[in-house]
């Protein structure tokens, strides 16, 4: 795991919004990776008063960057390697559409699994189906997230 998680390296969050603890698979077609909901984190503290849930938000960050980023900056990577054009650190998705379904909730303390399936990627187009499922294996939540990857890579590429 220690080469895929050499990918976190290349993704645009300091520490306080990463929500990527392991990436224990990843290829051309996908990745899943986990993420630990810390107990102290910061918005848990009003959502809600004296009973803390995982706002919907946070659920979704957190299937974005492993399932959209992580994906689209490790395709980047193998394009740009194959095209013998350096990684431009600028490169990372850019969120263009979601729709996300929610179907249980996530309480503070729980470990959350993110596997992303790619339906397409051209053009600098990268679209995913990303489920969320427990440490028990219940779906949370699912969904279609597409990106568009940074034009800097692209457009060096084209040139």
């Amino acid at each position: 795991n220690e080469m895929h998680n050499a990918i976190l390296t290349y993704l645009p969050y300091k520490s306080s919004f990463l929500f990527i603890d392991n990436i224990s698979s990843l290829d051309m077609d996908g990745v899943t990776g986990d993420y630990t909901l810390r107990k102290d984190a910061f918005f848990y503290e009003d959502h809600f008063v004296n009973n803390p849930v995982t706002p919907g938000v946070i659920i979704t960050e957190i299937m974005l960057q492993i399932g959209l980023v992580v994906l689209g900056v490790h395709l980047i990577i193998i394009e740009n390697r194959e095209a013998g054009v350096p990684l431009d650190e600028g490169s990372f998705p850019l969120l263009t559409t979601i729709d996300v379904s929610f179907f249980k909730m996530v309480f503070p303390g729980e470990k959350v699994i993110v596997t992303s399936k790619k339906k397409y990627f051209r053009f600098g187009k990268l679209k995913c189906l990303v489920e969320m499922h427990n440490d028990k294996g219940e779906l949370v939540a699912k969904g279609i997230f597409s990106g568009i990857i940074n034009n800097a890579v692209i457009l060096k590429k084209a040139k």
